[in-house]
């Protein structure tokens, strides 16, 4: 997959995939954070990495928001 961000703080996620990503627990909508390169869930108040530009949609590899 090629990036379709052009600000390069993306990497290489793409945007359209980032658009149809939702929370594996929530089903509800995630937040793109290009600095930590993290997807966030504020209902499931937890952190998805992203790690070579995939999605890792795991809870028990996800980080806890405070």
């Amino acid at each position: 997959m090629s990036p379709t961000s052009s600000d390069g703080a993306a990497g290489a996620v793409d945007r359209k995939l980032l658009d149809i990503l939702v929370c594996p627990i929530t089903k509800g909508p995630l937040e793109f954070d290009a600095a930590r390169q993290e997807l966030i869930s504020r209902r499931a108040k937890l952190a998805y990495p992203i790690r070579d530009g995939i999605p890792i949609m795991l809870p028990e590899e996800a980080r806890r928001l405070d």
